[in-house]
């Protein structure tokens, strides 16, 4: 692999950092990341015949911001900036960056109003994926406009005889509809490499560092019962041998209706044997009971699966012949702060302190840290696995836990109503929720709140809807559509977390389960999770749908399922005793991230 052409990504803490190395090897070519720090010994390695410059939370005048790294410049390759890197390309080089006055989280339509190679072979308009708050106001000399939105003059620029381009757009997702061919013009025809990189020597990569494990060493590994973990338990059975793996799944409490049974069947029917089982439901739900702070409940839960770990391991691990596997997907590290500059979205339950101490003391390995959920799920068929378990919703390690929202106290009834008077000026018929979510906005974490809107809307409308609220005001993340309610005025009602609560929840989520698969709506998404919220008519509780399509989690758009079908769901989860309302999310990601919490 040493003598491949590679495109060097430097990651400048954006969301999407990694997703672009995903996307230049799926062109065929070997990408790999650097921060700003170790750009010039990357650079100097040789082999590398391109730069792409990563977004990232911060504004380029913010002291500490990352800067353009002066290898980046001297190496006289072709630099293709994106998002905050293109405005770090017009700040370094003598342009002009300044706060956009509307900031774009999602869709919107790029004009490409001058010819330029990045665009070869793309029509004028396109739909794209932002997710900004800052914009390019001048371009830097030498430099000229290249794309445009509504709200976005200078959505792109370039300097073509010194080979250096900048998007405000994300062509790495995948709703960027040119976004692959944007890349692959970059890539294949400006940096004129040769396509030598594929998924059969990814695999042979992770493989390679598994059989490198001393053989007097053996895996203790954590299996949810989720995609992830799953095909690590796999993996390393595979190779290195059941005898030196042992898998442990715990029931938490937490989990989808009959979730153990099926993980405990589906390990079994593989042929392996050596799962252990461990039932702490107690455990976990007793130390989340009166609990209602979102990232306390994840370090609850996180530092609970440390400590079964210990009780379940620590005679083995003290003996320095054992480390510990985690399923861990790079979505999971980036979220959490994983790198320099990213930004903390939401704490994962494999990221908590005590996951990171043993990470530092080397007593874990993460074999797919690198991969995105649809990388795993390639991996899981080229291993054998039944496509039914490789494609399964996934489910968050905190399961439930992270679904039901809870609160104590709500915010003053003024602040609500200033922000109706402003989400009424886009949807007359709309009120605001008094509770808050976490959403992801200019690869930052937000926490706001969220605006339902009702009425016999479209989902273009909702689209529409969802995408002028969330970017013309700044204290909403999310959009909900309300489908059904009881009689009377929702209003928000204390509830902290308990397990009649969690019962509540996996007695709905069964509901959705099966109404998927009645209609054959299962694979047709991505995730649907259900979240419990604390809006009531009375005492009650209400429910909203979450179906997303996506195919790595790092963006999603909500999916328009059959409305006929929808109101039909509605109506089940309404005859559960404890149920006032039901709401569906049309909001994309970004700017709300795909769990509430």
């Amino acid at each position: 692999m040493g003598e491949m052409d590679r495109i060097l990504v430097v990651d400048f803490g954006g969301q999407y950092a990694h997703l672009i190395a995903n996307r230049i090897r799926r062109i065929g070519v070997l990408a790999d990341i650097a921060s700003e720090e170790d750009s010039d010994e990357q650079l100097s390695s040789g082999h590398v015949k391109g730069i792409i410059l990563s977004g990232g939370p911060l504004s380029v005048y913010d002291q500490g911001a990352p800067q353009l790294p002066q290898a980046v410049l001297n190496a006289q390759l072709p630099i293709l900036g994106i998002c905050y890197g293109e405005q770090l390309l017009a700040h370094a080089l003598g342009g002009i960056v300044s706060p956009g006055r509307v900031k774009e989280y999602g869709k919107a339509t790029v004009n490409l109003h001058v010819e330029s190679p990045l665009f070869f072979g793309i029509t004028t308009s396109q739909i794209v994926w932002m997710s900004h708050g800052d914009s390019v106001t001048t371009t830097p000399p030498g430099f000229h406009s290249i794309a445009s939105t509504i709200d976005c003059p200078i959505a792109g620029i370039q300097d073509e005889n010194k080979r250096i381009f900048g998007i405000q757009f994300h062509p790495e997702v995948t709703h960027t509809s040119c976004g692959m061919r944007i890349l692959e013009n970059f890539v294949l025809r400006i940096c004129e490499c040769t396509k030598s990189w594929n998924t059969k020597l990814q695999l042979e990569e992770i493989t390679r560092g598994l059989s490198s494990i001393p053989a007097s060493t053996k895996v203790f590994v954590l299996v949810s019962g989720g995609v992830d973990s799953l095909v690590l338990f796999t993996l390393l059975n595979k190779t290195i041998g059941p005898d030196r793996v042992l898998g442990l799944h715990v029931d938490t409490g937490l989990l989808r209706e009959g979730e153990s049974k099926e993980v405990l069947e589906a390990i079994h029917n593989l042929g392996y044997q050596n799962l252990r089982v461990a039932d702490e439901s107690t455990r976990f739900l007793g130390a989340l009971e009166g609990k209602f702070d979102p990232e306390e409940k994840r370090h609850i839960i996180g530092d609970l699966f440390i400590s079964v770990l210990d009780d379940q391991s620590s005679e083995l691990l003290k003996s320095g012949a054992w480390l510990v596997a985690q399923g861990t997907i790079y979505p999971d590290t980036i979220e959490s702060k994983g790198t320099a500059h990213a930004d903390l979205i939401k704490t994962h339950h494999n990221r908590v302190p005590a996951m990171q101490q043993l990470i530092a003391a080397g007593k874990v390995i993460e074999p797919l840290s690198h991969l995105y959920k649809d990388e795993v799920r390639s991996l899981g068929m080229s291993l054998g696995l039944p496509r039914h378990l490789v494609d399964r919703h996934p489910f968050p390690g905190p399961g439930l836990g992270i679904r039901i929202l809870c609160t104590s106290s709500f915010p003053d009834s003024k602040i609500i109503h200033e922000i109706e008077s402003k989400t009424a000026l886009i949807c007359k018929d709309s009120f605001i929720l008094p509770i808050r979510s976490v959403g992801v906005q200019g690869d930052g974490r937000t926490y706001r709140h969220a605006a339902a809107v009702q009425g016999l809307l479209s989902w273009d409308e909702l689209d529409e809807i969802s995408t002028r609220m969330t970017n013309h005001i700044g204290e909403i993340n999310r959009v909900l559509l309300l489908i059904t309610q009881k009689q009377g005025t929702l209003r928000g009602v204390p509830h902290l977390f308990t397990e009649k609560r969690v019962v509540l929840l996996r007695q709905v989520d069964a509901i959705v389960t099966t109404w998927l698969r009645k209609h054959q709506l299962y694979d047709q998404v991505w995730q649907m999770p259900v979240v419990l919220i604390p809006l009531a008519v009375k005492d009650g509780e209400s429910v909203i749908l979450r179906p997303v399509e996506s195919q790595e989690a790092m963006t999603a758009s909500f999916a328009r399922l059959p409305r006929n079908l929808v109101d039909e769901l509605a109506q089940q989860i309404m005859g559960v005793p404890g149920i006032d309302a039901v709401f569906y999310d049309v909001t994309n990601k970004p700017p709300g991230t795909i769990e509430w919490e």
